[in-house]
Parts: structure tokens; sequence; C-alpha cells
């Protein structure tokens, strides 16, 4: 497998035919950074993935996904249209479902997760079934049902049945309460009735519906007897075994989108579809044959499926974050441009520039923050899933409660990280892009296509101002109850750090010192401070506007932002106090994350901060200059070690500017030979082109009608 290892002093050379003269050798230069490293890359790897056994896996699947012929990245795929890139999603789905048949869940969807940082489409075109609609059958439906389609119909492992998540409607998508297809109960028949009632209630970007799905998880309104339940979940077939449309079905693709044209988003319409009772899902809300309604404790847990998704997004954010500040920085140290002096005999590496340094590092310490941070979220996710199950296996009250108290947590912690790491994300790949100048454009170096790929994920399973104005508004809540109605949050929700909101309020400065800024303990408390501070304000501000959430919203959303940042903080805090001091590894991560809060935290809400009194501009000033470029020069250095410790091999990077031998230029002149073979010269359409430069004069295409010969014959 290609990608890191540690340098053994060797040459690399440059071995492109036709030099006549020394040219640039950023091989050599990389290799020579690469020597810098110094500390180990396995336990680097290890910290950054949580645990030994975790990155191993990952290390097994890199090499797997590599040497297979149908998963490996292939530049050439940067050229597909639409519908090769479909025909490539549906031959790799097939290949996958043979390591379904094989692997463990767990394993499974680590592959998915992976191969999702260079194809998304494969990614979230079988997410859609074995996340998305399974999901939402094991969470909204009994355990009968969950092993029903799951086990005996097999959509588990993609056979037989393959599932879509009929939730967005044209008309709605973030107001999921606001759905409007309806499920009319008939209890003659024993039957729900799917219907679209309007344009508006037509599901919209419903991946999988296109061409590949069967059934699909449909969100729509509950009526029985004239009354309005609200939207709840059901199985509605769409094709049978033929794969033909049942009757009352109507399905189109929705065409070319932004990015992700592998993925087959459909819409769907229901004219009067007949499901049978048993194919609502009825875990949470209950329709008893004479069309008895028992309603779900929290409304909410109607919605656990989506869960899944806003944690994996936010990996997905710290995948993609590895995968372009890796080949970004290679590149930054590979490329030379501009020379200081004339007697300067090289032109500068452009990641010594300190404007360059400031582009990059600080995404390099995101990186690993997200990392780190997002481990967390998965083992938070897993833990509060599996207590739900297994309290209502129980049907212990006790045990339900504190799940459910689990669950509310996760809803907020999963909608912020979700909504700014994805954001963070795609300007991360961006910034990356432009970083590496005129070459970052080329299809080849996967920018462009990560990007477009990359967007939808700021708007799709929970728009990401949507998602953190309900976290924002949950910490306002949160607050609400400790200092207004003096009731602290329980110690074991994710959010007890707000309990000591009185206190908090009434002190002043946290940061007091340039010496505290050391203190990664005190650094948090700093972060926690401007969030208690600042939705204790905006408390006083809701009161003022007589209730008006709409008037915070911009407040909301910036409250969720740091929220995350504190999740991501909090992470690495209690990560690197489990490690001795004196490891290798020690220094190099309190030199990330004080770079990471330097830039990401104290220099993105620096108003906030002095806002509230958390520290005095003195100290601002500090940060900003003497502290931030302390920061820097002491990651720079190492940052081809710090890349080569995601251990991302080049078939994963898929970027010919990005490839661990640094051979920027003779893999980038290569790739562009191979893919676009030269032949003679002549493109198709030589025709348009040699008619357009053999044209003749506009005298001879006007026939020299205008000529004075002419003008002497007319004018008799």
């Amino acid at each position: 497998m290609s990608g890191p290892k540690l340098f053994t002093g060797h040459d690399i050379s440059i071995t492109n035919t036709g030099t006549t003269s020394p040219g640039p050798n950023p091989a050599l230069l990389i290799a020579e950074e690469r020597s810098r490293t110094n500390f180990n890359l396995t336990k680097m790897h290890h910290f950054i993935e949580g645990n030994p056994a975790k990155a191993e896996q990952i290390l097994r699947i890199y090499k797997s996904l590599e040497r297979d012929v149908i998963l490996q990245s292939n530049l050439a795929h940067y050229d597909n249209d639409k519908l090769t890139d479909r025909e490539l999603t549906a031959k790799r789905i097939a290949r996958l479902t043979q390591y379904i048949e094989i692997e463990s869940s767990k394993q499974f969807f680590r592959r998915l997760n992976l191969l999702n940082v260079y194809d998304p489409s494969t990614g979230i075109r079988i997410s859609v079934n074995l996340g998305l609609f399974l999901n939402g059958v094991r969470g909204n439906g009994t355990a009968d049902q969950y092993k029903f389609w799951a086990k005996k119909m097999e959509a588990g492992i993609m056979k037989q049945l393959y599932g879509c998540f009929g939730m967005t409607e044209l008309g709605h998508g973030s107001n999921v309460a606001g759905m409007e297809t309806t499920a009319t109960f008939d209890e003659d028949t024993d039957e729900f009735i799917i219907d679209t009632p309007h344009i508006g209630a037509t599901k919209w970007w419903i991946g999988g519906a296109a061409h590949s799905a069967t059934h699909s998880v449909v969100y729509a309104r509950l009526l029985i007897k004239g009354k309005d339940y609200g939207v709840k979940t059901f199985v509605v077939p769409l094709r049978d075994s033929n794969h033909n449309l049942f009757p009352g079905v109507s399905i189109g693709d929705i065409g070319a989108k932004m990015g992700r044209q592998g993925v087959d988003n459909g819409w769907i319409q229901f004219s009067d579809v007949r499901i049978p009772r048993y194919f609502m899902l009825q875990k949470w809300c209950k329709v008893s044959r004479d069309g008895t309604v028992a309603l779900p404790p929290l409304e909410q847990l109607s919605y656990i499926s989506l869960l899944e998704g806003r944690v994996t997004m936010a990996v997905d954010s710290y995948r993609i974050g590895a995968r372009f500040t890796t080949v970004a920085l290679r590149y930054g140290v590979g490329r030379r441009q501009f020379k200081n002096r004339e007697s300067d005999e090289y032109e500068k590496k452009i990641l010594d520039y300190t404007l360059h340094q400031k582009r990059l590092l600080p995404n390099l310490a995101l990186t690993y923050a997200m990392a780190v941070g997002t481990d967390r979220l998965e083992e938070q996710h897993e833990k509060v899933i599996l207590d739900l199950d297994t309290a209502l296996l129980s049907k212990d009250k006790k045990k339900i409660s504190e799940a459910i108290l689990g669950t509310k947590s996760l809803f907020v912690d999963s909608g912020s990280m979700k909504s700014t790491l994805t954001w963070l994300g795609g300007e991360l790949i961006d910034e990356a892009r432009q970083s590496c100048g005129g070459h970052g454009y080329s299809s080849y170096n996967g920018f462009g296509k990560a990007y477009n790929d990359w967007a939808v994920q700021c708007t799709w399973e929970g728009d990401n101002n949507v998602l953190a104005m309900s976290a924002g508004r949950t910490i306002m809540k949160n607050i609400e109850q400790i200092i207004v109605k003096k009731k602290p949050i329980d110690p074991n929700s994710t959010f007890a750090f707000l309990n000591n909101a009185n206190e908090v309020i009434s002190s002043g400065p946290i940061i007091k010192s340039e010496s505290d800024l050391k203190d990664l303990t005190k650094v948090r408390e700093a972060v926690e401070a401007v969030i208690i501070r600042y939705a204790a304000e905006n408390l006083q501000v809701l009161k003022d506007t007589k209730g008006n959430w709409d008037a915070l919203s911009p407040q909301r959303v910036e409250l969720s932002k740091l929220r995350a940042h504190h999740y991501l903080l909090e992470s690495f805090e209690r990560k690197l106090a489990s490690l001795n001091k004196s490891d290798d590894i020690y220094p190099h991560l309190v030199n990330l994350i004080q770079l990471y809060f330097t830039t990401s935290i104290f220099g993105a809400f620096t108003a906030q901060f002095l806002r509230f009194d958390v520290y005095e501009s003195k100290i601002a000033k500090y940060i900003g200059s003497t502290f931030l470029s302390e920061s820097l020069a002491k990651v720079r250095p190492y940052v081809i070690g710090l890349t080569d410790a995601f251990q991302q091999p080049d078939n994963m990077l898929n970027s010919v500017i990005g490839n661990y031998d640094g051979q920027i230029y003779e893999n980038y002149l290569d790739a562009v030979k191979n893919i676009n073979p030269i032949g003679d010269g002549k493109p198709p359409y030589v025709e348009a082109l040699t008619n357009m430069l053999d044209r003749g004069s506009i005298p001879e295409r006007d026939r020299f009608e205008k000529s004075d010969k002419v003008k002497d014959i007319l004018s008799n």
C-alpha cells in the first residue's frame, strides 16, 4: 500500500526524460521535511483514530480498497459524465454487497466511511438503504418489524429489497413536522392510504428513488377519523420483483445536480396507494385495529434515525480535512515561487511564506481536533442507541428516562457538530484549493469534485442553519433552567458544564495572563464562559422582545458553533490527559491544540470573548500576534509527518500533486498525458475550428457586392 512511512535517508531523483538542465525537485524537498519527523507515526495515528484496534482496522481497509480493481480510485473518473458515474456507482454497490455478506456491520460501515472520502456517490447511495431506510425502520419500528425488513427481506445485505428514505418534499425540507404527504387510515380494510395531495407534497431529492429503490420509509401525516396526529413513518413498496412501479406510484429522476452525480435522486408522487396497517412503523406511535392511537413519550424519538447520518457527516468532515490538508501541505512544501533576494539560489517554498502558513496550518490543527472530537461523537452515538434499545427491552421506566436524556443530548451535540464541521469542511476544501494556485483548479487534483460533492452536506439531513438554531435554542433553555428556574442540569448530560452558570456570569475575566493560554483547562473554561454569558444575554433579549425567537436566530447559530468548538476542545483535553507527557507525540499535540484554539476559537470569535469580558484587549492582541506566530512556528517544521500520520494512501487522496513520493510535476504530466492521449492533436470538432480560421474576408463573404465595381454598375 502506498502511503506514509518514515524517511530512511535515500535520495529521490526525478526521472523525466527529455530534461536538458536541472529542474525543480519537489520530491527531495518533501523527503527532507519528512526526515524531520521526530515522533512515532503509529502512535500518532492511534491517537487520531481513537485507539489502536480502530486505527489498524482502518489501515487494513485502506489496503483492501486500494487493491480492489472496482473500488479503487482512478484519476480518469474525474472526466466521467452523469451516466458513467451512475454506472460506476452501480458496479461498486454490487461489489460492496460481497463485502457486506462476510464482514461485521461495524467493519463494513467503516469501509463505507473510508470509501466515502473519495466516492461519496457510492457511499451515500448505500447509506440511504443501510443507514436512512433501515435506521428509519429500526428507530421507528418494532423489533419484529426491523427483523422482517432487515433480515427476512434481506435489506440488511442489499438483497431482494433496496430501500430509500422518503422524507423531504418539494415544499418542505427542514420543517419535517410540516410534511404534507398523507396516510389516511381506512378502518374498513385495515389499510393506510398514502397520497400526495398536491405538487408541494411531492417527495423530492429522494436518493435511490429514481432507479434503485424497491421500498421507501415514507414520512406522512397520520389521519384517522378526520384527526391529524402529525408526521409518522410508513414502509411503502415502490417497485415489484420485476422492478416495475406499483400502480399509483409515480417516480422520476430530478436530473443533474451540483455534485454526487452517481446518486439517482428522484421524485415520488403517491396516488391513493394502499398499504397494510402493519406497514406503519409502530415502535413509538401505535395504531390499533379500531384506529386507537398511542403517541410516543417524546415526539423527537421518531427522528432518531437521522442521528447516525449527522454523526457520520461530522466524521466525514475530519476525513475530508485530512485528505486535503495532506495534499495542500505536500504541495506547499514541494512548490517553490519567488526569490526574496537576487543572491538567493532557489525560489522559496510557498509554505515558508507567513501568509501561506496562516492559511493552511490552522486547518491542519482543526483537522486533528475534528478527529478526536468525532471519535468521541461516534462512541456517544453507539452508547445512546444501545442504552435506548436496552431500556426499551427491559421496560424499566428509570432506564428509559435516562436513555431519553442521552438521546436529547445527542440531538443537540450531533446537530451542532454536523452543522459546524460540515461548514468548516467546505471552507477547508476551498482554502486548500486556492493555496495550490492554478493547479488546484485541475480536476485531477480532486478539489473541484470534492467541493461540489461536499456542498450538499450543509443542507441535507438537517439544514445547517436550522440545526444550529435548534442547538442554540436548547443551550438557552438549559441556561434558563439553571438561572431562572433554579434547577440544575442532570450531571449525566453533556451540558452539565452549564450548571455553574450563576458563578460564571458574575465572575470577571477567565484568561487573565499570557500564561493562562498554556493551560488547556483554563482555555476550555473561557469557552464555557462565553457560551454561558452569551446565552444569558440572549435570554434577556428574548424577554425584551416578548419571546421572539426569530430575532435571536443569528445568535443561536453562533452559540451552536461555540458549543461545537467546546465539544472538540473538551474531547482533545480529555484525550491528551490520557497520555504521558514524556511521550514523543505529546508536545506536537499540545502545539496543535494551541494553534487550533488560537485560530478556530479565539480568532474566529474574538468579538464575543472581548464583549463578554472573558479576556481583555491586551490578551486578544497577544493571541492574534505573538501567540499565533509562536504556534505557527512550532507546527511548521513537522507538517509532512503530521499529515503522514493520517495514513491516507495515495489512492484515497486521488490527487496528482499530493502523492506520497512528492514527484508533483512528473505525476501531474504523466496523468494528463495518460488520460488525454496526444494523438495527432486534432480534436473531433476540428472542422469547426478550421472553418473559422480559413473563413474568407468580409468582402468575399459579401460576394464582393459592396465593391466599387458594383457601386459603378448599380449607380448608373
